[in-house]
């Protein structure tokens, strides 16, 4: 079951953060044609392509760690043996998650709230930042979600190894 539930977050965060860099690259493009054929730029163009880089960048974050593609994690724990190879992911992740709860959630909510609370907007489009800011909670919800499950499939691969080992 956890399996098919992290190939579901997979497949659903991946196809946010392909539509997101899709919107950002027509965005770039306009903003190129209005500027050099139309010799009349656009003038929300880069502001959206800033907000659709913060939350690319922090989904995509989390699809980096869903992958195990973090360098840090993955350089350091093959220099180890099976054992200490997986107990150092197994802390390596507590420490995620304890980053994505306390920082990312909880701090990102807080900043969320208290933006959307002094009415904040973005000067070209008129959002609200609160919700440019709310790449942050969500991005550290999927972060959390993804060290929750890497903690239990280095808990498993760890248990199945100490059986082989009996």
């Amino acid at each position: 079951m956890l399996r098919s539930v992290k190939k579901l977050l997979d497949k659903t965060l991946e196809f946010v953060v392909m539509v997101c860099v899709g919107l950002l690259v027509l965005d770039v493009l306009w903003q190129v044609f209005t500027r050099k054929v139309l010799d009349n730029p656009s003038k929300w163009t880069e502001e959206l392509a800033v907000i659709l880089l913060v939350w690319v960048a922090l989904l995509g974050a989390a699809v980096a760690l869903g992958r195990g593609a973090h360098l840090g994690i993955d350089y350091f724990a093959s220099k180890l043996n099976a054992k200490k190879r997986i107990l150092t992911e197994i802390i390596s992740f507590d420490l995620i998650a304890l980053f994505s709860v306390y920082v990312m959630v909880y701090g990102g909510f807080d900043l969320v709230r208290s933006t959307l609370e002094l009415g904040q907007i973005t000067p070209a489009l008129g959002l609200k930042m609160g919700y440019v800011y709310l790449a942050v909670p969500v991005s550290g919800l999927f972060m959390l979600l993804y060290s929750i499950i890497g903690q239990v499939e280095r808990v498993e691969a760890l248990s199945s190894s100490s059986k082989e080992a009996k």
